[in-house]
């Protein structure tokens, strides 16, 4: 089976890198690919001989070399600008660095030139800046989500979902979605899953369809549950919590958004997957070390399973099932907890506390059930409740 999707070439540098990672699986990133393993080694086979150019029919001719007078590369200096207007001075000294340019000028140096040629303007641009940045230790601990503010398109309004890897910046996933709904982020999610695997878990805001103002459960985050993906969200009215997604939007802004128009969503996907190719493989990032952020990332270890099993509980838990009101019966008494867990079984564990029982769904703690109040007649609410879908 041939490679589907359509930036092909760029999909075929994916699957390569990602394949002679050290510890890949070739025949399970097949499989995620949709790729038959005689396609798959024979543009391995390509790449490790000729690299990207390879996975072309043309070659690709190199824009400098090592002889170059500095009047020429102060010209490959200006063109690279003019390809990426929003590159610095670091970025654009890391591209000569990878093109062989030697004696390569200081990054303060490619600034001035930058600005004497007025490709750079603004106070402070250029600037050195002091930041002050964590990152998880692995890649597929964490990712982030979120969808960028919508913009319209000739035929409606375009909303990218962007999906990043906390350690490696890798960009797993910008989508050019007609909404923002349930099922949309499901099924993409679903797609990246397939492809790269299971994260550990996932960072979203408080914001519909994976978050609710009481930070009660949904059925996104239900559903993760069940794969054993972890759904947290950020502090409401603190986006500096998802500070890689916000800085991320920045540059796709700056870089995309701000520079094109669109007629429709398919349009908008094709210039979201090429500017994606170069955002992981071509773009050095400074927090990284301008290393690109395909060189940190690998895939997931986990597949996403084809059938996720029921839950399974302790011999001497209490076992009740949610009604679609999201309601549960449990020593005579009517509580409400989640329509998110509507139809699934959930169990009641007691404590050291009598009349205090413990509420679990899988193997996380959701919630605890107070039987020693004194209620009235009629659905009590679940009390002290712990939305904080981490799986153990």
């Amino acid at each position: 089976m041939p490679f589907k999707e359509c930036s092909l070439v760029s999909q075929r540098e994916e699957f390569c890198r990602l394949a002679l990672a050290p510890g890949a699986n070739v025949r399970s990133l097949c499989r995620r690919f949709g790729v038959a393993p005689a396609t798959a080694y024979k543009w391995l086979a390509r790449y490790r001989a000729e690299g990207p150019a390879g996975m072309v029919d043309r070659s690709r001719r190199p824009h400098a070399s090592p002889g170059r007078s500095s009047a020429d590369v102060e010209a490959r200096i200006v063109e690279l600008r003019a390809e990426h207007p929003c590159w610095g001075g670091r970025k654009l000294r890391r591209l000569l660095e990878w093109e062989g340019v030697t004696p390569v000028p200081a990054a303060s140096t490619i600034t001035a030139i930058l600005r004497r040629h007025g490709q750079l303007d603004g106070p402070g641009a250029g600037e050195a800046r002091d930041w002050v940045r964590f990152e998880h230790p692995q890649p597929n601990d964490l990712w982030q989500m979120d969808f960028k503010g919508h913009f319209p398109i000739a035929s409606g309004r375009c909303h990218p979902l962007t999906l990043l890897d906390d350690h490696s910046r890798y960009a797993l996933e910008i989508g050019a979605c007609g909404d923002e709904r349930e099922a949309t982020v499901r099924q993409r999610l679903e797609r990246l899953f397939r492809r790269y695997g299971l994260p550990r878990r996932i960072l979203a805001d408080n914001g519909p369809p994976w978050g609710a103002p009481d930070q009660a459960p949904t059925r996104i985050g239900v559903w993760l549950l069940d794969l054993g993906v972890g759904l947290t969200h950020g502090k409401p009215c603190h986006p500096q919590t998802q500070g890689k997604e916000e800085r991320f939007h920045r540059t796709f802004k700056a870089e995309l958004l701000a520079r094109r128009n669109f007629t429709g969503l398919d349009e908008a996907q094709a210039a979201f997957d090429v500017w994606r190719d170069v955002y992981n493989t071509r773009r050095p990032h400074e927090a990284i070390g301008l290393e690109v952020p395909a060189s940190r990332y690998r895939p997931s270890s986990r597949d996403m399973p084809a059938i996720i099993a029921p839950p399974e509980y302790e011999p001497q838990d209490l076992v009740r099932t949610v009604a679609d009101t999201g309601c549960f019966t449990f020593r005579s008494r009517r509580f409400w907890f989640s329509k998110a867990f509507a139809g699934r079984r959930v169990a009641l564990r007691g404590t050291s506390t009598d009349g205090l029982f413990d509420l679990y769904y899988r193997h996380q703690l959701l919630a605890q059930v107070d039987l020693r109040q004194e209620l009235a007649k009629g659905v009590h609410h679940v009390s002290e409740q712990l939305f904080a879908l981490n799986p153990v």
